[in-house]
């Protein structure tokens, strides 16, 4: 018996994501009562768990930066269809999901998932040190990518409201897409090292040394149990999604705190994961999941959302509010200081975090 149970227990993390793909073709467009879903919500937070270990599978057979690039474009591509398939069902207020829910990855990254990173690794070691090159190029292409997609809808006016044209909107697409493509190859090519883990006395980590490295056949299973985990994350989380709204409205809440949640969701594996890269010094590890998170969901999210637009019905809202924007001002601000040293503290972490704090009570009371 003890057998058993010991054999389960390392079995689980194949077990739970086939779990959840069977679960989501039962419950899939249907209506859930509230027993099926906190079922739904138990097998959802074991598919994130077991999506966080094979990814960890993964990265570490090949190497970073290239595991955390799998883990923040298979999350992202789970998560732009997601809100596609959202804004199809329809409803006034699908205008601004895909805003929201972008707004609100690069909040939850740039502020929750760095600040919590900084913070436990700066008190756990002392201080936090990374790459200052590396973390500064990719927060510079996130600023960016920010700006045209998410600020200048607010400020032109070939369109009323904040919205594009259709010529706004094509450029904004294929600007991201290139922005983020040059990232990628700047990330795994030409300047790699940029991107690996430092030790305190600045020297690069190349591997891990306390784990031997998965074998090959080992780590595609991984990766397929890992998106199969993460189509069962999304899925499921868009299943309880409705209950989600139901709950955000009689709490007579701002749907905006809509897209807050699914994006928490959604990122919830990419914030363990980094935590645990925090935990064990590797912090620019954490960065590039954070920061290479936020860059993935601006840069894969608008031109999917752009695509869609051709054939879904209703305006497409991308220009943020003055509120939103302050808070991404200063954002960029705080994290271009915290990036030039290559080296943080407790505070630094806590600046972040008061600062995402102050975005989530601005979401609830706007």
């Amino acid at each position: 018996m003890i057998a058993r149970l010991r054999s389960f227990t390392t079995r689980w993390t194949s077990v739970v994501p086939v779990l959840a793909i069977v679960l989501l073709a039962f419950t899939w467009g249907r209506d859930l009562p509230a027993g099926v879903v906190a079922v739904v919500s138990l097998v959802l937070a074991g598919a994130v768990l077991a999506a966080v270990h094979h990814a960890e599978v993964v990265a570490h057979r090949v190497g970073e930066p290239f595991g955390s690039l799998v883990l923040a474009v298979a999350v992202t591509v789970i998560e732009v269809a997601l809100i596609v398939t959202l804004m199809a069902d329809g409803g006034g207020k699908s205008s601004t999901l895909a805003r929201d829910t972008v707004f609100a990855a690069v909040m939850i990254t740039c502020n929750g998932i760095v600040g919590l990173c900084l913070l436990v690794a700066s008190v756990r070691h002392g201080t936090a040190v990374f790459n200052a090159e590396g973390t500064g190029a990719a927060l510079a292409t996130v600023a960016t990518l920010a700006t045209l997609s998410l600020v200048l809808p607010t400020f032109t006016t070939s369109k009323p409201g904040p919205e594009f044209s259709g010529v706004q909107l094509t450029f904004a697409a294929i600007s991201s897409l290139i922005l983020y493509g040059l990232f990628v190859a700047t990330q795994t090519v030409r300047h790699r090292d940029y991107f690996l883990p430092i030790s305190r006395q600045g020297g690069v980590i190349a591997a891990d040394d306390h784990a031997d490295t998965p074998a090959v056949r080992t780590a595609w299973i991984s990766l397929g149990l890992l998106g199969v985990a993460l189509i069962g994350v999304v899925g499921l989380a868009k299943g309880v999604s409705p209950t989600i709204e139901s709950a955000v409205e009689a709490a007579g809440l701002h749907h905006a705190v809509v897209g807050v949640i699914i994006a928490l969701l959604v990122l919830l594996p990419e914030t363990i994961a980094a935590l645990r890269s925090a935990r064990r010094d590797r912090v620019q590890t954490s960065l590039n999941l954070a920061l290479g998170s936020a860059m993935a969901s601006i840069g894969l999210t608008i031109p999917a959302v752009a695509l869609a637009s051709v054939w879904l019905s209703g305006p497409l809202v991308l220009g943020l509010g003055s509120t939103h924007m302050v808070l991404l001002a200063l954002t960029v601000v705080v994290s271009s200081l915290t990036v030039v040293p290559g080296r943080a503290t407790p505070l630094q972490g806590g600046v972040h975090l008061v600062l995402f704090a102050a975005y989530l009570e601005l979401a609830v009371n706007p």
